[in-house]
């Protein structure tokens, strides 16, 4: 059975839950979180999808994204999915949300509700082969040139919010 994701309004506003695939299948919007790594040279943490995903395998995106599960914090599920994912724990703070919508070639939609969350750690890295094919820092304009010149090799949701987050921290510092 897949785990239920939060149904919300464009306000964020919890209207239900439903299961995961369901919610893709019907592109219904939810509550979901996007995180952003950081090591202390400027470099931000990707990884590239395993090859098992149920959309956008082998792809490159953030260091980590998920659903918070029904009654769960989006903070608290940050933390812990950056964890299982990714190996490791620092302390994130959240940065912005925005609403996207995009539809994959298996029929799928992602429709979210999307927190995005920083943070900053200079440790190892132990990520779950199950959800991770490979990870790397990256200095931001090296991204973003390589995002120009191949985008088919990142995520949809990447490419939308890599912007958004590049125009956040130019304003915030």
């Amino acid at each position: 059975m897949q785990p239920s994701v939060i149904l919300v309004d464009e306000h964020d506003r919890q209207t239900g839950i439903m299961d995961k695939m369901e919610v893709h299948e019907k592109g219904l919007l939810h509550r979901a979180f996007s995180i952003f790594i950081f090591n202390s040279k400027g470099e931000m943490l990707l990884q590239q999808r395993a090859a098992g995903k149920y959309h956008s395998p082998l792809l490159w995106s953030n260091t980590c994204c998920s659903h918070p599960l029904p009654g769960e914090e989006v903070q608290d599920a940050a933390t812990r999915r950056l964890e299982e994912e990714m190996g490791f724990q620092t302390p994130l703070r959240k940065a912005f949300s925005f609403i996207y919508q995009t539809s994959f070639d298996n029929g799928l939609t992602e429709h979210e509700f999307d927190h995005v969350f920083v943070g900053t750690y200079d440790g190892p890295v132990f990520p779950d082969a199950a959800e991770v094919a490979e990870y790397e820092y990256v200095k931001p304009d090296q991204i973003e040139a390589d995002i120009a010149v191949y985008p088919q090799r990142y995520t949809e949701w990447f490419k939308i919010a890599f912007p958004k987050l590049s125009m956040y921290l130019t304003t915030s510092e």
